[in-house]
């Protein structure tokens, strides 16, 4: 693939006037997010998600700053292409709007991030409002909230009744008013996400939202097979990548007990000269020694 021009907030809004399906995806370290880049991914989202899938735990609520900085830094250091945008993790953002603009500008000061996304309706429109003042672009979140999800009512699609469903499209609107460049989606029913879609000027993103979202965002780890806790619904398999690993693991493994591994193209050989040079030295010290 051609190399690409570091893409700007500007040309994601385009591509919602231009019916330009937005891609996005997660990514946590440099591996993959070098491989992310390279395949014209969008728009890369240092998730909070890395918390369980990258770190092992049992919900994001755990990941603190220090963690999804060293996670962006990683991403940062490999993607040249894709936007990138870093998760605001549980309780960075929600004391103070003094908190929420000194850790969006940590992002992007020490993480590298090019923008910020916020978990959250109306209520933080404020939040977005101060940082988006500051010259720092954030991306909105309604639906489900992971964050906070696990603590009231567990993982459930949202807006499922028409009043509901009001809230959330007045959740977006407000987002879209302080100042959201593009707004996340997640667990919503198709048919309220294009009437989101459809009033907003901004880009919306789904995960879990259906069809007519400007574009689509997936954890990575769901897309290569590589988690194995949870497996949503509405993410798709590309590749079964931990099936494949665990397999060459286990190879790995049997050569090294019944020595096949390292074979002799595996291994580094000496000049035969200095070999012989080698062996006298040891026979002369092994005769110094009787």
């Amino acid at each position: 693939m051609s190399e690409r021009r570091k893409l700007t907030i500007s040309d994601i809004a385009k591509m919602k006037g231009e019916g330009r399906k937005i891609v996005v995806i997660t990514a946590y370290d440099y591996p993959f997010a070098t491989i992310a880049d390279r395949a014209g991914i969008d728009i890369i989202l240092v998730g909070d998600s890395g918390g369980m899938v990258s770190l092992g735990y049992e919900t994001t609520i755990p990941v603190s700053m220090d963690e999804m900085l060293m996670m962006s830094k990683a991403v940062a250091r490999a993607a040249k292409s894709s936007l990138l945008v870093g998760d605001m993790p549980f309780m960075s953002f929600q004391i103070s709007r003094e908190d929420a603009v000194r850790n969006a500008g940590r992002f992007v000061k020490e993480g590298r991030m090019d923008a910020v996304k916020i978990e959250g309706g109306k209520e933080f429109s404020d939040t977005v409002r101060a940082i988006s003042r500051t010259g720092i672009p954030v991306m909105g979140h309604v639906g489900l909230t992971p964050q906070t999800a696990t603590l009231w009512q567990g993982y459930r699609v949202q807006g499922k009744d028409a009043r509901s469903a009001e809230k959330l499209i007045e959740d977006a609107q407000e987002l879209e008013s302080a100042g959201a460049f593009a707004i996340v989606l997640e667990m919503v029913p198709e048919e309220v996400a294009e009437i989101i879609t459809d009033k907003l000027n901004v880009p919306t993103i789904g995960i879990g939202a259906g069809r007519h979202c400007d574009g689509q965002v997936l954890v990575l780890h769901d897309i290569l097979g590589l988690y194995e806790k949870f497996s949503p619904k509405f993410a798709k398999k590309y590749a079964d990548l931990g099936k494949a690993a665990s397999e060459a693991l286990a190879n790995y493994r049997d050569d090294v007990v019944s020595g096949k591994f390292p074979a002799q193209e595996n291994t580094f050989k000496m000049d035969s000269k200095q070999l012989e040079r080698l062996k006298a030295a040891f026979s002369k010290l092994t005769e110094a020694e009787v």
